[in-house]
């Protein structure tokens, strides 16, 4: 128990002072938890053997964040990523794999060597690379959604190695997993296709009812366990039948993406994400074999950048060819450089069946951890591109938007985005467009889905589903683009409720002439609240206030609705004799009103 206890505080405080620091440098937390691995282990010794045992159980972290990405993700939107998956990362895994071998082959490694070696350098790291693109906001970039394409890829590609990733599971797991092994292969085939049915059935037809009856046992602790249950049986489900348990995770996750609950599993399962995925970064850095460095250190270090070359040339011609642009192409071709924590697994399962020498083995596990090591320093290169580009050279060119919702918020400001967050939370789904780059960044970096894109074109509102939304929000700051989206808007779906921001009356009487319904005038609810605490301290009491507030946000609304069928946009409203008239007699309607809500007032006090 003292041991445990040792080991667990000396991981900690590791995390805890250098993942800080790396972030306050700019470095990303990732590069901080690589470091922390490197002080506790090579540099000081405070970990021993039991790293590599820990890296199986920290390895899970990557199976959460698969499932928490999946969640993110409709039937559909993969669906529409069908020609990245099969097309971009087919390719790069095939070409990757097939230059690496070469290279291997012309330093005199055996063909079979030689294979192993390509296909393991050919897979880069999910959970190094998916972290950093969350930190940044990068994920729903035309880049960063080619690059999670590529990695999904990858992990399919490699999903056949799923029982290898079990390492030190429990006896009876281990038997299962060789019973499933040695059936007959149209056998594994049926069992294989059963799994992934039933994980359908059971997130489309199980998954509500098992919630309503975890609800009624009202432990707040419960939904955590429901949540772990999942991701931990849909993983041994999948290493039963000899696929990738992070693949079969994030296929549940996308499965759950329609569900109600799924605001619930991803803030149940967030922390455990991080912290494993922590832990398993640490014992990366832990991990790296410092004596054999040292004792060839130009060339494994060598080979850890030509690997990150070769790759990064691929990589970078196959985002020119497809039609990846500026930012994005860098980001995808620094993003996936490096080689991956799969790469441990396949290097294990070589030396186990005796394709590679133990020799060889060592070597390129050194090279692949240094490879990791370096994709933090790749990505702040790719952000010192990023700031070197010149973002006024063309025009900005939209992200691909390949998600839906009940609701779209066009324009995401500070208007839109108290918007988004209250509807949101209230566990509906929205689709953010703005044309702000700066502002959607800002939006990513909080954690918050934003697509970049002008909200008044018509191909970018079909594309976030304009045609199935419920509800479409104009919190635009330009009055012209406003009109011009709800009138498309109505035009476009004529039973679609819209909702506005207008600055002014003008505003106001416009967008309801253009066909929007609800309208909310930037000051006017905040200059309500603030009239009402005038009245409190006055000497009103908080009701009398709060009804003076509420006859007044009333008597507004109704005479803005007599005031817009009389107003006139070819004459100011000062110059409209209808229109003053009428202003003048909805003001002495007000006025009466209060004077006779005052008399009722007295008489029930006398």
């Amino acid at each position: 128990m003292e041991g445990f206890l040792f080991q667990a505080s000396i991981y900690l405080a590791a995390a805890v002072i250098a993942v800080p620091i790396a972030s306050r440098l700019g470095l990303g937390s990732v590069l901080g938890y690589l470091a922390a691995g490197i002080l506790i282990g090579p540099a000081f010794g405070l970990v021993g053997s039991e790293t590599k045992d820990l890296q199986h159980f920290a390895e899970f972290g990557v199976v959460m964040m698969l499932f928490l990405i999946g969640l993110e993700l409709e039937p559909r939107a993969l669906w529409n990523m069908r020609h990245r998956l099969l097309g971009l990362g087919g390719m790069q895994v095939v070409l990757s794999a097939a230059a690496l071998m070469g290279i291997a082959m012309a330093y005199d490694q055996p063909m079979g060597v030689a294979i192993a070696i390509g296909l393991t350098l050919s897979l880069s790291s999910t959970a190094i690379v998916l972290q950093t693109l969350s930190e940044k906001g990068l994920m729903q970039t035309a880049g960063g959604r080619s690059v999670f394409s590529v990695l999904l890829t990858q992990d399919i590609a490699a999903s056949g190695h799923g029982p290898a990733a079990a390492g030190h599971g429990a006896e009876t797991a281990q038997a299962a997993i060789s019973l499933v092994q040695g059936l007959p292969g149209w056998a594994i085939t049926l069992v294989t296709l059963g799994a992934i049915a039933g994980i359908i059935i059971t997130g489309v037809f199980f998954t509500r009812p098992v919630f309503r009856f975890i609800h009624a046992a009202k432990l707040r602790e419960m939904y955590t366990a429901l949540a772990l249950l999942i991701v931990v049986g849909i993983s041994f489900l999948m290493m039963l039948v000899g696929l990738s348990p992070a693949l079969g995770a994030f296929l549940a996750g996308v499965v759950l993406a329609s569900s109600e609950f799924r605001h619930e599993l991803e803030t149940d399962l967030e922390p455990f994400k991080g912290l494993l995925l922590g832990l398993f970064f640490i014992t990366v850095g832990a991990g790296i074999n410092f004596d054999l460095l040292f004792a060839d250190t130009i060339i494994i270090v060598g080979m850890a950048l030509l690997v990150i070359l070769v790759k990064g040339l691929i990589l970078y011609g196959l985002g020119t060819l497809f039609k990846l642009q500026g930012r994005d192409r860098w980001l995808f071709a620094l993003g996936l450089a490096q080689a991956g924590e799969f790469g441990f697994v396949l290097v294990s399962f070589s030396v186990a069946t005796g394709v590679m020498p133990n020799d060889v083995a060592e070597t390129l596990l050194l090279v692949v951890a240094l490879s990791m090591l370096i994709t933090p320093l790749l990505f702040i290169t790719y952000d010192q591109i990023s700031k070197r580009m010149d973002t006024k050279s063309g025009p900005i060119v939209a992200d691909e938007i390949d998600e839906q919702g009940t609701v779209i918020i066009a324009g995401v400001g500070r208007f839109g985005q108290i918007v988004n967050r209250l509807v949101q939370a209230s566990g509906f789904r929205t689709v953010v467009l703005d044309h702000n780059p700066e502002t959607i960044a800002v939006m990513r970096r909080f954690g918050f889905k934003a697509f970049l894109g002008d909200p008044t074109r018509a191909d970018i509102l079909r594309k976030a589903g304009l045609r199935d939304a419920k509800v479409l929000v104009v919190a635009l700051d330009d009055p012209k683009s406003a009109l011009q989206l709800i009138a498309y808007a109505r035009k476009e779906r004529p039973d679609l409720h819209i909702v506005t921001r207008a600055h002014d009356r003008t505003d106001v009487y416009q967008q309801y002439q253009a066909g929007a319904n609800d309208i909310v005038r930037e000051m006017f609810d905040s200059s309500l609240r603030a009239g009402r605490y005038v009245l409190e301290n006055l000497g009103l009491s908080d009701y009398e206030a709060a009804e003076a507030q509420r006859m007044f946000y009333s008597h507004d609304r109704a005479s803005v609705r007599e005031l817009a069928a009389l107003w006139r946009p070819d004459i100011p409203p000062s110059e409209n004799k209808a229109y003053v008239a009428r202003a003048k007699e909805l003001q002495k309607d007000l006025e009466t009103a209060f004077l006779n809500r005052i008399d009722q007032e007295d008489k029930t006090q006398g």
